[in-house]
C-alpha cells in the first residue's frame, strides 16, 4: 500500500473513534498487525483489506485515491479528464504481491474497474480461506493462468477466459503457475446495501478470524 492509502486508513479509524485494539478485534486480526499495516511495516492480505474498509464504512475508491483526486474545500471539478495513463493509476499492493490498479480517474458510483495482477504462487487470501461480498464480479484474464475456487467448484482461467458470478458466493483466486496472471476485473455494486459509500458496500471475508491467529 502507498503511504497515502495507509494515512487514509488511519484517518478513517480515528474519525470513527476506534482504537487500534478495537478495530483489530472487529476484523479479526491482532493489534500489532493493524499497527504494522498503518505504519507501513507490513502489507494486508486482500481479505484483511476488505474487512477493514467494510468496518470503517469507506470505499476502495476512497482508499485508492491517487494524486490530484483528493479535493479540498471549494467546488469539485466539473469535467475531470476521462483519460488515465499508466503512471497516473492508483495502486494497491497486497501482502502476497497481488496488485490492483484502478482504471477509472476517480471514484465511480457503480463499479470498481481494476487491472489485477497475481504473481506466481499468490492468492487473494494469505491462508487460503474463501471470502464473499456484495455485488457481482466480472473478470477477463489477459495473460497467465489463474484458478478460481467458487463455492464447491474450481475453475481454471487461461488467457482469453472470462468469468462472472455473484460475489456473495465464497470464492478465492490462486495463481498456481510459474508466471504472473493479469486481467481486467469489474465489481458492480449489488442493490439493497446501505451504510457505506462506493461501489462495494459490505465485504465479508470468511478467513479474517483465522488470519488474525497467524
Amino acid at each position: 500500500m502507498e503511504p497515502e492509502a495507509r494515512a487514509r486508513l488511519r484517518t478513517a479509524r480515528t474519525e470513527a473513534k476506534l482504537s487500534v485494539r478495537e478495530l483489530s478485534r472487529r476484523v479479526g486480526i491482532s493489534p500489532s498487525m493493524l499497527s504494522q499495516i498503518e505504519n507501513g511495516h507490513c502489507e494486508p492480505s486482500v481479505a484483511t483489506l476488505y474487512a477493514l474498509v467494510s468496518e470503517l464504512s469507506i470505499s476502495f475508491d476512497q482508499l485508492l485515491a491517487g494524486p490530484g483526486v483528493e479535493h479540498g474545500p471549494g467546488p469539485l471539478p466539473t469535467h475531470p479528464s476521462p483519460l488515465v495513463t499508466p503512471d497516473k493509476r492508483a495502486v494497491l499492493v497486497m501482502d502476497s504481491g497481488v496488485t490492483w490498479e484502478r482504471l477509472t480517474p476517480d471514484s465511480d458510483p457503480i463499479v470498481d474497474a481494476l487491472l489485477v495482477t497475481y504473481p506466481p504462487g499468490s492468492s487473494s487470501s494469505t491462508n487460503g480461506g474463501l471470502m464473499s461480498h456484495h455485488g457481482r464480479e466480472y473478470g477477463f484474464l489477459m495473460s497467465g493462468r489463474l484458478t478460481l475456487r467458487l463455492g464447491f467448484e474450481s475453475y481454471s482461467l487461461e488467457p482469453g477466459s472470462s468469468i462472472s458470478f455473484d460475489s456473495a458466493v465464497p470464492h478465492l483466486y490462486v495463481n498456481e503457475s510459474d508466471e504472473p496472471a493479469s486481467g481486467l476485473w469489474h465489481v458492480v455494486a449489488g442493490g439493497g446495501a446501505s451504510g457505506t459509500e462506493g461501489p462495494i458496500p459490505t465485504w465479508r471475508p470468511l478467513d479474517a478470524q483465522q488470519e488474525g491467529r497467524m
